[in-house]
């Protein structure tokens, strides 16, 4: 596991973020998959960081394998909690698919019916979204597009 310290670019907030390798953390980030967690920016990239080095006679620290020894379940229970939170709304919101960004500025602007709806976009699309003072949220986890298998 590696551990880095992210910024939004919008908000400037910095945040941690667990991942199995930089690879992965690069992979996620090309997916869509990394947003601030305080305002759902997906405009972050990595922070500058300090090492972590031990004091001169402190045990080395531990790895974060070992500091979460134990803690699978937990995990597991969390995430299970945030996937049932997940299908509950997309149950009760209307899928546009990748007219997303189009369809929520016309419900801002008064253009279309308001109704919850989610779908796909690009980090810019948005990034542009939230300047225009229309309020969207990453999920947590991928929705496939309409006709894909579950």
């Amino acid at each position: 596991m590696i551990v880095f310290d992210l910024r939004c670019a919008p908000s400037g907030h910095v945040f941690e973020a667990w991942f199995g390798s930089s690879a992965d953390y690069e992979e996620q980030q090309g997916r869509g998959l990394v947003s601030c967690p305080i305002c759902g920016s997906g405009a972050v990239a990595k922070a500058p960081m300090a090492p972590s080095v031990p004091a001169k006679g402190e045990a080395t620290p531990p790895c974060p394998a070992d500091v979460f020894a134990g803690a699978p379940e937990e995990v597991k229970a969390m995430l299970a909690a945030a996937a049932a939170v997940q299908k509950k709304l997309l149950k009760s919101s209307e899928c546009v698919g990748h007219r997303f960004a189009d369809e929520a500025r016309a419900i801002h602007l008064g253009e279309a019916e308001a109704r919850p709806i989610h779908g796909r976009a690009t980090f810019d699309d948005a990034a542009r979204l939230i300047d225009e003072g229309i309020q969207v949220a990453p999920l947590p986890f991928p929705v496939p597009d309409p006709g894909e298998e579950n």
